[in-house]
């Protein structure tokens, strides 16, 4: 996954300044609006992969995140006062989570 954000940061770099460029231009030639059409289909292309990203990162937090939960939950089950304070932490933190809309996607 790292690969994939350094390589669209590297194409990005590339292509911003010129994208900018040409929407910038008065009048741009035919190839020019060519261009620009094709940097557009292409930041649109990104723009989709990168929501991709996010979506796998945001499942990944969210296994990591039941993971620890659940991992917790039994060292308190069996009398651990440090995991006690933690999970406390982590439920509350739970329920911030779900009454902001940051935890969940609803579409």
């Amino acid at each position: 996954m790292n690969k994939e954000l350094d390589r669209f940061n590297i194409l990005l770099g590339e292509i911003l300044p010129r994208y900018i460029d040409l929407v910038r231009k008065g009048n741009p030639t035919e190839d020019e609006t060519k261009e620009l059409g094709e940097i557009e289909h292409f930041l649109i292309e990104i723009n989709s992969k990168i929501a991709a990203i996010k979506n796998r990162i945001d499942q990944d937090l969210f296994g990591e995140a039941m993971d620890i939960y659940y991992k917790v939950k039994a060292q308190a089950e069996k009398g651990n006062a440090r995991a006690k304070v933690k999970l406390d932490k982590l439920r509350e933190s739970l329920k911030e989570s779900i009454k902001g809309d940051a935890f969940f996607n609803w579409n």
